[in-house]
């Protein structure tokens, strides 16, 4: 089954966890780029907070064609 997964700052992520999501808490670039590393390979979307949004906006993996959907938080 296809996973869901939230990276960025714990405060604003931690609650994706109660809908059964991944939670990779990330409050800096370095480990920004560490959770989207970590990702298991059958994730299929990605919630991400702005600032996380903004580190990955540069990685090349995340403009794949095979990367998972990506939503940025308001």
């Amino acid at each position: 089954m296809a996973g869901v997964a939230a990276i960025g700052a714990a405060d604003l992520v931690a609650g994706f966890g109660l809908a059964g999501a991944l939670v990779l808490p990330a409050e800096d670039p370095e480990s920004v780029l560490a959770a989207w590393r970590s990702l298991p390979p059958d994730t299929a979307v990605i919630v991400l907070s702005d600032a996380a949004a903004e580190v990955l906006r540069a990685e090349p993996a995340v403009r794949a064609p095979d990367a998972p959907l990506t939503v940025v938080l308001p």
